[in-house]
């Protein structure tokens, strides 16, 4: 029997150590920022906008983020700071033209992670992580959600919803 556990417990350490990669996988949810006070070059989020943050927060709130990215406009950070507050993150300040900064970090690590990005920024952050068929973002439009499951073995999966 000491021989039995011994056994079972070296077992379980080799099995423990082997990685399945055709089971990993990462989620990443990227949405536009929410709703602006005004059309100045880095406005607060208005009413609308920060309600839009705070169901943001109540539908990841479960997802098990552990990444937050925005760029350097409060906007993002305003829309991405109650699931970070929520989840004890500091959100990661990229550049939003810092398109390809952006994808590495997000392939870097296998965690789930959100990104808040800008209307023009979406699609290009999409297309670089393999959508095809990436449709604009109308300047009115901020509850689009697209969920991306990345894979090592496989296509991404994409999944537009709205929030």
């Amino acid at each position: 029997t000491m021989k039995k556990l011994l056994l079972a417990s070296i077992l379980f350490g080799v099995l423990s150590a082997i990685s399945f990669p055709s089971f990993a996988f990462q989620t990443i949810y990227i949405v536009r920022h929410g709703e602006k006070v005004d059309e100045s070059r880095d406005p607060d989020l208005s009413t609308l906008g920060q309600q839009r943050a705070e169901r943001l927060a109540f539908h990841l709130r479960d997802a098990q983020v552990a990444r937050i990215y925005v760029t350097e406009f409060k906007r993002t950070l305003h829309t991405a700071q109650k699931l970070a507050t929520a989840n004890h993150l500091t959100p990661q300040i990229i550049a939003g033209k810092d398109i390809s900064k952006l994808v590495e970090q997000l392939q870097s690590d296998n965690s789930a992670a959100l990104v808040v990005g800008h209307s023009n920024t979406l699609p290009a952050i999409l297309k670089a992580l393999g959508m095809q068929d990436v449709k604009a973002v109308e300047d009115n439009e901020y509850d689009r959600l697209v969920i991306v499951d990345l894979s090592k073995t496989s296509a991404p999966i994409f999944h537009v919803l709205r929030y």
